[in-house]
């Protein structure tokens, strides 16, 4: 019974053997089958460089392809833009300044170029090529400014490190950008760069408050003489009325002054028209009658007086019983 137990076990041990060495055969032909297929595929982006015992045979774009089984395989490479950083590049500027400086870089290689660029520099090609030219390039680029310029100038900085790079990649790699993207002085010198700027600030300030004032200034005085203009308009025109009222009046009374040479009786004409019509109440003894005679009694002349004879005045107007003569105004 023992033996009987004995031989089952062996023959169970080699059965096992056998199943592992089946599996082990079954998946060796399945991988020499897959390696075989004559079939791979590209994705959208890439390029599928075809090699056949290692030398570059075919360059196979996006989609379906074939290649000879066994003979060829494929390596993959990107056409897509891609972006390299370099971050905390340190470099001096040309007054000795030390900075830390974040770059990134936007390159890609051309499908017609697959083939150059993998047949030169292999799959990592940026870090062959790309890598030791862009923080040489930044360096030398950077040390040609000033500490106290790079931020004013950071526009024109960037657009020479990128032309110092894309001058020194080689044919077949593009450089389609690059980013100047942050600058870190050390500490003190950016205390020294905030204090240097508000002093800047503070001048600015002031220069402007002195133009303003100038202005100010320059505006009053238009105003001052403008008033001025004005009232020296205002005494012309009043000095002009004024001497043309005189001019006038003095042509009236030369004007009258002929007339009364001229007309005697012009002078009664005068006082007539600026009679009120009321006689004085009061009147002193020989005093003349104002602007015109008044003649005493009757109306008709008297006799004519005889030669030699005293002329006599006029009989004196009747008056009531009892009244007194009116007295005669003086002539």
């Amino acid at each position: 019974m023992a033996q009987m137990d004995s031989g089952q076990s062996k023959r169970f041990s080699v059965g096992r053997v056998v199943a592992w060495t089946v599996a082990g055969l079954a998946v060796l032909l399945l991988a020499i089958a897959f390696s075989a297929s004559p079939f791979f595929t590209v994705e959208q982006g890439e390029a599928g460089v075809v090699l056949r015992f290692g030398k570059v045979v075919n360059v196979a774009s996006p989609g379906l392809n074939t290649k000879v089984p066994v003979m060829d395989r494929v390596q993959y490479m990107s056409t897509r833009i891609e972006k390299r950083v370099y971050d905390k590049v340190v470099s001096y500027s040309r007054d000795v300044q030390e900075a830390s400086i974040r770059l990134s870089v936007n390159y890609h290689v051309p499908f017609d170029k697959i083939d150059e660029v993998y047949s030169r520099y292999g799959v990592n090609y940026p870090e062959r090529v790309i890598d030791p030219v862009v923080p040489d390039r930044l360096k030398k680029v950077f040390g040609q400014y000033q500490a106290q310029t790079v931020v004013s100038d950071r526009v024109k900085l960037g657009q020479q490190i990128e032309d110092a790079i894309k001058a020194s990649v080689p044919d077949g790699i593009v450089v389609d950008s690059v980013q100047f993207e942050n600058i870190d002085f050390s500490a003190n010198y950016t205390k020294a760069i905030e204090a240097a700027a508000q002093a800047e600030a503070e001048v600015r300030k002031s220069r402007y408050e002195l133009e303003r004032e100038r202005v100010e200034s320059e505006k009053r005085v238009v105003q001052a003489q403008a008033q001025a203009q004005q009232i020296r308009e205002r005494a012309q025109a009043e000095a002009d009325s004024i001497r043309l009222r005189g001019e006038a009046e003095a042509r009236a009374i030369a004007a009258k002054a002929r007339s009364f040479i001229d007309n005697p009786a012009y002078a009664n004409l005068i006082a007539v028209e600026r009679w009120n019509g009321v006689l004085p109440h009061t009147m002193l003894p020989g005093s003349a009658l104002p602007f015109v005679p008044v003649p005493l009694g009757d109306t008709e002349p008297a006799a004519k007086p005889a030669a030699g004879s005293r002329a006599a005045g006029p009989a004196p107007a009747p008056t009531s019983a009892g009244a007194p003569p009116a007295p005669r105004p003086v002539q």
